[in-house]
């Protein structure tokens, strides 16, 4: 059923486009080279003491991707249950594989973004490194986390219709407290607490190092692991909980 919903989910998204899943590898692309032109060209950003590489364009584009598989995922699941609702509330059937399959779904663009990323590392920057195998753990980890995440954001979708409305701005505030563009050396006072209980900056960290460092990112992987665990479990307490009511109100 999820194979199926996968599939689904992901023809929709391009059906009648002449691009079709190139669109998958055009916005990130769209967004690196934006992001690179503001930040880099034009304000002059540097990757910061102790980063990965000094290359800015590739520091950017490995941060940049988890926040897109993780935010992809989280705003598209909170819509998920009113878009199939007549499939919920007339049948049998387990909407928690909602969210899940549009995690999957996700992470088809997601691998070839990655690609693009391995590519560019191997090119511009000589690197290809064993820690590679890492990634099909990372991409759990965030998995684990977004659709937590989407899961409470889905079934308040259900009762209440400006959750959407609300988690977009969540999202954005959340974006920009991510350490992306931003080394962590250029946050100060209250913004190190933010940056220190941000989840997301253990997932970044973890990727950088994943696809352009050396070291194995095991701190950064056990607190992205806490934080997925801790998510999802509450994500899937919550849904259970508030499915009873899902076909009277749909």
């Amino acid at each position: 059923m999820i194979t199926q919903l996968v599939k689904r989910d992901f023809q929709q998204r391009y059906i009648g486009s002449a691009a079709g899943w190139l669109w998958g590898l055009i916005h990130p692309l769209v967004l690196l080279a934006s992001y690179v032109f503001v930040f880099d060209f034009c304000l002059h950003q540097t990757a910061g003491p102790g980063a990965v590489t000094t290359n800015y364009p590739m520091l950017l584009f490995a941060g940049l991707l988890p926040w897109l598989l993780f935010s992809e995922t989280v705003l598209r699941s909170s819509g998920c249950l009113v878009e199939q609702a007549n499939l919920i509330t007339k049948t049998v059937f387990p909407a928690e594989i909602v969210p899940v399959s549009i995690f999957l779904s996700s992470l088809i663009s997601h691998f070839l973004a990655l690609t693009l990323v391995i590519a560019g590392a191997a090119i511009f920057l000589k690197h290809f490194s064993p820690l590679l195998m890492l990634l099909p753990v990372a991409m759990l980890l965030v998995g684990l986390f977004a659709v937590g995440i989407g899961w409470i954001a889905a079934a308040l979708q259900v009762y209440l219709r400006d959750t959407a409305q609300v988690l977009a701005v969540m999202l954005t505030l959340w974006f920009w407290a991510t350490p992306i563009f931003l080394t962590e050396d250029k946050y100060h006072g209250w913004a190190v607490f933010v940056l220190r209980t941000n989840p997301l900056t253990y997932i970044v960290r973890a990727y950088r190092e994943i696809l352009l460092g050396h070291a194995i990112p095991l701190t950064d992987l056990l607190a992205t692991a806490a934080f997925a665990a801790t998510a999802f479990v509450c994500g899937g307490m919550v849904f259970r909980y508030m499915k009873r009511g899902f076909a009277d109100v749909l």
